[in-house]
C-alpha cells in the first residue's frame, strides 16, 4: 500500500468514525452489518446479496449467525472504489 492511499485509508477511517459518531480515541475494531451499511450508504440487505454473491471483495467475519466488519476493510473497500471520473482520459 502506498503512502498516499494509506493516507486516503486513515482519512476515511476518520470519515466512518465521524459519522457513525464513534470516539476516535477508543473507536470499535468491528461493526454490525446494520452499522456497516449506513457507514457505506447502503441497505443491510445490500451487503448480504453481495456476500451470497461475491460481487464486491469486501472483506467480512462470520461467527455463527453474526456478521461483523472490520472498520479497516470498510475504509480500504471505499478508498479502492474511490475515483475522480468515469470516462477516458482524452
Amino acid at each position: 500500500m502506498t503512502t498516499i492511499h494509506a493516507a486516503n485509508v486513515e482519512a476515511i477511517k476518520a470519515e466512518i468514525l465521524s459519522q457513525l459518531n464513534c470516539d476516535p480515541k477508543h473507536p470499535p475494531f468491528h461493526v454490525d452489518e446494520k452499522t456497516a451499511a449506513a457507514a457505506l450508504g447502503v441497505q443491510a440487505n445490500t451487503l448480504a446479496c453481495w456476500r451470497s454473491a461475491g460481487r464486491y471483495s469486501l472483506p467480512y467475519l462470520k461467527i455463527g449467525r453474526k456478521v461483523q466488519y472490520r472498520l479497516s476493510d470498510l475504509a480500504e473497500f471505499l478508498a479502492r472504489r474511490t475515483t475522480s471520473h468515469t470516462g477516458e482520459a482524452k
